[in-house]
């Protein structure tokens, strides 16, 4: 039998780890030609790896970078010169990528350094604003321009690649793999603790907040809506999810801890937190993923920015933009609270972010270039349009 050709699968944090899982098990359990190989950079290590494990895998290389606390070019510097030598020696026939994280743009990079082509799961997200999220917007554009293969979410997420001038012929839409994770985890979310206290009859708030554009005043601002809102309403409660960072998690340690109805919690597992999603009635998040995690469950989001990447949410009435205003925060949960009929249409409202089957048609579509040869036509492609591509020009777009 041949020797199945490599894949790899870069990827340092939870919802990298999460988005690509059901991909790599498709390639892994599929008797196609290709061989997903797992590369840990490091940026979030016991998140991510857990993560895996959920799905149970495993990372084939950990680079164990301990990015943590890293300035944003040390962080990205340093995956570059870690993800090199292993790209050296896999040579793998593709650099699959998720998303718009620093992993993902180092290891967008990395392939494009050695001429190996990359692919780009989730792709074509945008927001207005290049700084908004930070850097994450900026990441997403870099790496859509060296890219071979977009693997757009949405009609939404396409369009945009287009308008920048991508090749229609190297966009794919697939829905969200996010999708496809939480139809794996299905059993097992249904069969784990629940994310209640035993006898509790209030409405079960879910919030999370670390994104570096609501750190610092936001972020307080966000606290203290949760503590007006637990104030103001004996019928509704609260579970704060911190995060890794101690910039995200200090805000919520000083402002909410001991306040009645609500109960702060270190970060959970991934199984552990889709069914404190499926327990609560509403999700407050900044978390691109819990945008999408949450209509899968029937719950209805608050989207704690001013801008977001997940327009179709928006548009399919299950999530609404509030900002870090307290105000707004506070509005929109009380209008929902007190208007079970727009709860329902918000709860019941389709998901916009695919069926499940997103993980079936990237493998399928990754295998069908390397089965039929095209890789080394790619990468004549590649090479040749690369070396007169302008960066600087097309980031504009």
């Amino acid at each position: 039998m041949a020797a199945r050709t490599p894949i790899a699968f870069v990827l340092g944090t939870r919802p990298e780890a999460i988005k690509l899982a059901p991909v790599i098990l498709r390639l892994r359990h599929s008797p196609g030609s290709l061989r997903p190989v797992i590369v840990l950079t490091g940026q979030h290590p016991e998140l991510a790896a857990a993560a895996l494990a959920d799905f149970g895998l495993s990372p084939d290389h950990d680079l164990k970078l301990s990015l943590s606390g890293k300035q944003l070019a040390e962080a990205t510097a340093a995956c570059l010169q870690g993800l090199s030598p292993v790209l050296d020696r896999l040579r793998p026939a593709w650099v699959v990528v998720q998303g718009d994280t620093t992993s993902a743009l180092a290891g967008a990079m990395a392939g494009f350094y050695q001429r190996i082509p990359v692919a780009h799961v989730e792709a074509g997200l945008r927001t207005e604003s290049l700084a908004a999220p930070f850097p994450e917007e900026a990441n997403r554009r870099l790496i859509a321009r060296v890219a071979q293969l977009h693997f757009a979410p949405t009609i939404d997420a396409k369009a945009n690649l287009l308008s920048e001038g991508v090749d229609p012929a190297t966009i794919h839409v697939t829905g969200n793999t996010v999708v496809d994770a939480v139809h794996l985890l299905r059993d097992r979310i249904a069969s784990a603790p629940s994310g209640r206290t035993a006898g509790d009859t209030t409405k079960l708030v879910l919030v999370t907040a670390h994104r570096r554009e609501n750190h610092g005043r936001p972020l307080e601002r966000i606290c203290r809506a949760v503590r007006r809102l637990a104030a103001m309403r004996n019928d509704l409660s609260f579970v704060f999810v911190t995060h890794p960072n101690p910039a995200a998690s200090r805000p919520a340690e000083k402002l909410l801890l001991g306040c009645e109805r609500i109960r702060l919690t270190p970060p959970l597992s991934y199984v552990a937190m889709l069914r404190l999603v499926a327990d609560s009635w509403l999700v407050l998040t900044d978390s691109g993923g819990l945008q999408e995690e949450a209509p899968s469950l029937g719950r209805p989001v608050l989207v704690l920015r001013d801008h977001t990447e997940r327009t179709e949410g928006i548009a399919a009435g299950v999530a609404r933009l509030v900002g870090a205003d307290p105000h707004r925060i506070i509005r929109e949960t009380i209008r929902l609270a007190d208007s079970p009929g727009e709860y329902r249409t918000m709860a019941s409202a389709r998901n916009p972010y695919g069926d499940g089957h997103a993980a079936l048609l990237i493998g399928t579509t990754l295998g069908r270039v390397v089965d039929q040869h095209h890789l080394y036509e790619l990468r004549d492609q590649f090479v040749s349009a690369h070396s007169r591509w302008p960066l600087a020009t097309n980031l504009a777009n």
